[in-house]
């Protein structure tokens, strides 16, 4: 297979997959195969139709990349360093998967400008290209005119094998066939191999046949190695088709250009090793020393910067033309990308009196919805087939249909994992759009590797769930979570917020959108049981994560801390406490999260050193709460078993959840 002469479109694919040969060796570590098989098809998208600017990655209308298959990230960092994205130079391709290197070892957001979403979990990076695509879609509806086109980007998407294998990437793409989301494409690396070898060995469907059943357009590209017409041509094909994604699988051999690793499990994951290298030098008659890449395909690629420039300030003469033209609807288009809140929009968000009749949270979460959509038309989301349920319809804004892109409501089907990576992509087109996604708390666990992302890509998502403990009730311990709350606590940068009232519920919505904007998630947890509006409670207190409801004069002697539900427990208990002359104090600790980033004197103020016994009182485990009791204080809660099913009220009442056994535990402590 060894090659004489080279065109320059073979240099620059052999520059491609040598910087990925390079770098790997040079890390003992990563994933030479994909880089070395998905090169063509890579290049021919990026020199021929990706619109982007080098010198601007966060330009408004370039073209989104996403590389699904992350593990082969060498394919993205080479392809940025080729077309002159600042973000990567050779320096750091030589220091890929080195300690805070901008070429980390799968792709990340928030490491490499050029980056659009973090990927590595397989499957991720298609969901988030559909969040992608219905962003686009969304703000394209809305803002463009028949004589201005100001938001026009196609998202493309490489995947592999075991993206396919993954059921997200299933539920995903299920969805964006219903929706109809033409300006997705995506290009399936079809290698037939993963770590454990053949795909055969589990992995025999007919992909191109289960995206056709999805309402994709599918094509396929039957030589990926050395057919760049074909895939030009498909590329093309997928773009002039405006009614339905498409995929386009491309035959690829995984490791091309190794004699003795290609097409093997063996090139998938680990270096080639020296020998092979210069084997595959040879192979490809590739004449350069590591890291070196030829003068004509810098050139070449670097032909993108101009175009780039040339893409943008076509666009913003077009956008000043549109501003001269529809001046309100300018504005607002620079408002979200500005990420800048309207003047006064938190105004809407209502406070309550114990006078006002009691609700569950889940239905406080419902009006804060609804009266932040009528001032905040970046709103967009949905539930996971529990509307009805999670309460979270914008009513009279209509459903996000094919054909109805305007709207805000989507329907995401019993899909969570999907609806998460979904409403992560949706935040990650970076376009100012706030979206939320919603479900029962305990289907987090369908939905973690997402809800984790959200955190650690900085992805601005509100999270609203409901049925928040065993006061969900007769559905029983399936439905009723015990650890989730203490699960999800424990990720990194996620702000957990479970509220107990009316002004709680809109204290933690004003936290979430202020940090969506700020791009960061939100989780808040709502209580499917009516609650009473307590006095004490504020959108102010909520901020600050826990802050002081009830108290008595002079340092107290005991001090109870409540969440949610439980809150209105502690307040009853301590009312009696009080009475009896004890000096007790009740805490609300709506979110551990916003409660440590105080400072240390305002912690201090709160929950004060001196005052060792203290009661913690959550429906759910005591996992976590050591650091707010101590070993003097004490917890009511759920250990070593999960809920029951029967009415809610009876199952906080036989767990304990009830103001004489608060008061009892109390008694207790006080001694």
């Amino acid at each position: 297979m060894a090659v004489a002469t080279q065109t320059l479109e073979e240099l620059c694919i052999n520059s491609i997959r040598f910087l990925a040969i390079d770098a790997v060796e040079k890390a003992k570590s990563g994933h030479p195969g994909l880089p070395m098989g998905a090169a063509p098809m890579a290049f021919v998208l990026w020199d021929r139709f990706l619109r982007f600017n080098p010198k601007n990655p966060n330009w408004f209308n370039r073209d989104r990349f996403v590389l699904s298959a992350g593990h082969g990230s060498m394919l993205q960092y080479a392809l940025l360093y080729l077309y002159g994205y600042e973000s990567v130079t050779i320096e750091d391709i030589k220091q890929f998967r080195q300690w805070e290197s901008k070429t980390p070892g799968h792709p990340e957001n928030f490491m490499t400008p050029g980056v659009e979403v973090t990927t590595g979990p397989l499957g991720q990076g298609i969901a988030n290209g559909v969040g992608l695509a219905i962003a686009e879609a969304h703000l394209a509806a809305k803002f463009n005119k028949p004589d201005a086109k100001i938001v026009d980007h196609y998202t493309y998407v490489i995947l592999g094998d075991g993206c396919n294998m993954e059921g997200v990437s299933g539920e995903a793409c299920s969805l964006a066939g219903h929706l109809g989301l033409g300006k997705l494409i995506a290009l399936y690396d079809d290698n037939h191999i993963s770590i454990d070898g053949s795909t055969d060995i589990a992995f025999t469907e007919d992909v191109s046949k289960r995206f056709e059943a999805y309402g994709w357009h599918v094509l396929h590209v039957e030589d990926g190695n050395t057919d760049l017409e074909g895939i030009a041509k498909a590329i093309a094909q997928a773009k002039a088709v405006t009614d339905k994604p498409t995929l386009i699988k491309v035959t690829t051999t995984i490791g091309y250009g190794s004699p003795n690793k290609a097409n093997t499990a063996g090139v998938h994951g680990a270096a080639l090793g020296s020998e092979e290298v210069a084997l595959t030098r040879h192979n490809l008659n590739w004449q350069y020393e590591p890291f070196v890449v030829p003068e004509d395909v810098l050139k070449h690629t670097h032909k993108a910067i101009e175009r780039g420039a040339a893409y943008e300030a076509e666009w913003n003469k077009a956008f000043e033309a549109y501003k001269a033209k529809y001046p309100e609807l300018a504005a607002e288009f620079e408002r979200y990308l500005s990420g800048k809140l309207p003047e006064g929009w938190d105004k809407v968000l209502p406070t309550y009196t114990p006078q006002d009749k009691g609700v569950a949270t889940r239905k406080h979460s419902e009006i804060c919805l609804n009266k932040l959509a009528a001032v905040l038309p970046e709103l967009i989301g949905g539930s996971a087939d529990l509307t009805h349920s999670n309460l979270t319809e914008l009513k009279g804004k209509g459903d996000f249909q094919k054909g109805q892109y305007q709207n805000p409501n989507i329907h995401f089907g019993v899909r969570e994992h999907a609806m998460g990576a979904i409403c992560n992509g949706i935040a990650l087109h970076r376009s100012g759009l706030i979206p939320y996604g919603a479900t029962f708390l305990v289907f987090t666990d369908y939905m973690r590797p997402a809800i984790r992302l959200s955190a650690l890509s900085n992805a601005g998502v509100i999270w609203v769930m409901t049925h928040d403990s065993i006061g969900q009730g007769e559905d029983g311990p399936t439905h009723q979570p015990i650890e989730t709350l203490a699960s999800l606590r424990a990720i990194p940068k996620l702000t957990v917020i479970r509220p107990a009232d009316g002004n709680e519920t809109s204290g933690a919505y004003k936290v979430a959108v202020e940090r969506a904007k700020q791009h960061h998630p939100t989780l808040l947890a709502f209580t499917r049981q009516n609650v009473p509006n307590l006095a004490g409670t504020s959108i102010e207190g909520v901020t600050k994560g826990g802050y002081t409801v009830v108290d008595s004069e002079g340092t107290p002697d005991l001090i109870l801390i409540g969440t949610g539900s439980e809150l209105g427990l502690c307040i009853a208990a301590a009312e009696k406490l009080i009475a009896e002359g004890k000096k007790v104090r009740v805490v609300s600790l709506p979110s551990w999260e916003l409660f440590e980033a105080q400072d240390a004197a305002y912690r201090e103020s709160i929950l004060p050193k001196a005052v060792t016994k203290r009661l913690a009182v959550e429906a759910g485990t005591s996992f976590g709460w050591h650091k707010y009791v101590g070993t003097e204080g004490d917890t009511i809660s759920i250990d070593g078993r999960f809920g029951a099913s029967a009415p809610g009220g009876v199952c906080m009442e036989k767990f304990g959840f009830t103001v004489d056994n608060v008061l009892a535990r109390a008694r207790k402590l006080l001694g």
